[in-house]
């Protein structure tokens, strides 16, 4: 599994998400931190930090938009040069929130330019995902599938603990003024050298095999997503609600705790990220174990088990994350983080599989962006409303909801439908 070219393959697969999960992730942590009284008016701190919220929800709405246009394309031309674009949307994107003015600056403008570059975000992550987990699985040799698509997940922690390092630095290098000024800015210029890295490593590929065996054998769908929806309706709704379970313990975990965690439980900014990136590294950890498992077992029984234990994970979301204790706030994270690399480590192999080569791009990506808008689109701004009139007690049963919706929709679908 050494060779240079399944090499090449993974490492485009990761790095190219880790890229476009570093550009997303930016955005959740400022929108945590500072985006609130920067870009929303209002004379409540708790409603500029829901506004905030609400603002990341507009690229889970984007996210099956471009579902729908890169998979077109990527199950018409090709998988390569869809993740190019996908991956040039995204950064520009984010680049762009760099330079935005503030609301004190130009008004209702500001929110309404946040809004459409977040769109923008939203619309190149909604080809990425999908494409990403296609590369590597459909370049897996006989039962690797999980491992090779374990690639595009651990994007998602490498992603991660680029963009809450970088904000854990500028924390200790800048004061709370400067980072309020200008700092913050900081992480979004600097994904214009990632994106760079990630075209790189891309534009060295070349097509899959599935993709070139299944031209040989029909002429590609005219609209893949109503083949889509006329020939697989029940992979697609049931991928969708699968993958719901780990949009929800993951923005839970960071951006709902870290708002919450810097405001009402009152701990530091530095100390509380700090936490946090400790507590992905056993994200990345469960993902490996999972995909480890879901070759050597069945990945739709690994994905039930990582359901069945969020669905208890909810009801220590209060005792442990409101304990009082920073140890305790660190242990729930971990294990959250943890728990959640068995929900979403298996779906890079599993997920494509449910769908045939023809329509694969479109229908991984409808699922699993269409999970995300109901797992996370609104998650940290139910939770961060949920926490400030009743606690974290109905938080943590939300969670648990997302993870019985999850293990209700796994128990009807097959394993590798289709190859």
């Amino acid at each position: 599994m050494g060779s240079p070219s399944a090499r090449r393959v993974l490492g485009a697969s990761l790095i190219g998400t880790a890229v476009e999960f570093y550009d997303f992730y930016i955005y959740a942590t400022a929108a945590a931190l500072v985006f609130g009284p920067l870009f929303f008016p209002a004379s409540d701190p708790g409603v500029q930090q829901l506004l905030a919220f609400a603002s990341l929800a507009v690229a889970f709405i984007a996210r099956p938009v471009g579902a729908v246009a890169f998979g077109h394309f990527g199950d018409r031309i090709g998988r390569k040069s869809t993740l190019v674009a996908s991956l040039l949307i995204m950064g520009g994107s984010t680049m762009a929130i760099a330079f935005l003015p503030t609301y004190q600056m130009i008004g209702w403008v500001a929110p309404a330019l946040l809004c459409l570059l977040r769109f923008g975000q939203g619309f190149g992550l909604g080809g990425e995902w999908g494409g990403a987990a296609l590369l590597a699985v459909e370049n897996a040799p006989p039962g690797w599938r999980a491992r090779f698509g374990m690639a595009p997940q651990l994007g998602a922690p490498v992603g991660f603990i680029a963009a809450n390092g970088l904000f854990l630095l500028l924390g200790l290098f800048l004061t709370p003024d400067q980072f309020r000024d200008w700092g913050w800015r900081i992480p979004f210029l600097a994904s214009a050298v990632l994106v760079a890295l990630g075209l790189w490593v891309r534009l060295k590929l070349t097509e899959t095999p599935a993709f070139t065996a299944s031209l040989k054998e029909a002429p590609p769908p005219q609209v893949p997503i109503l083949e889509l929806l006329r020939k697989h309706p029940v992979e697609t709704i049931g991928g969708t609600f699968a993958v719901v379970a780990c949009f929800a313990i993951f923005y839970l975990a960071t951006a709902f705790a870290l708002g919450y965690g810097t405001t009402t439980l009152g701990y530091a900014r530095e100390t509380f990220l700090g936490v946090q990136l400790i507590a992905i590294l056993f994200m990345a950890a469960g993902i490996v174990a999972a995909a480890w498992l879901a070759d050597m077992l069945d990945a739709r029984r690994v994905l039930m088990g990582g359901c069945v234990a969020t669905i208890a994970l909810g009801f220590l979301m209060a005792p442990m994350f409101g304990g009082g204790s920073l140890w305790l706030v660190g242990g729930f994270l971990a294990l959250a983080l943890w728990v959640m690399g068995f929900v979403y480590g298996p779906l890079g192999g599993w997920l494509p599989g449910l769908f045939p080569a023809r329509v694969r791009y479109t229908g991984a990506s409808m699922a699993f962006n269409l999970g995300g808008i109901i797992g996370g689109g609104l998650t940290p701004a139910l939770a961060q409303t949920l926490s400030e009139r009743h606690g974290l007690a109905p938080v943590g049963l939300y969670l648990s909801a997302a993870a019985l919706i999850s293990l209700i929709a796994l128990i009807p679908l097959r394993r590798d439908a289709a190859e």
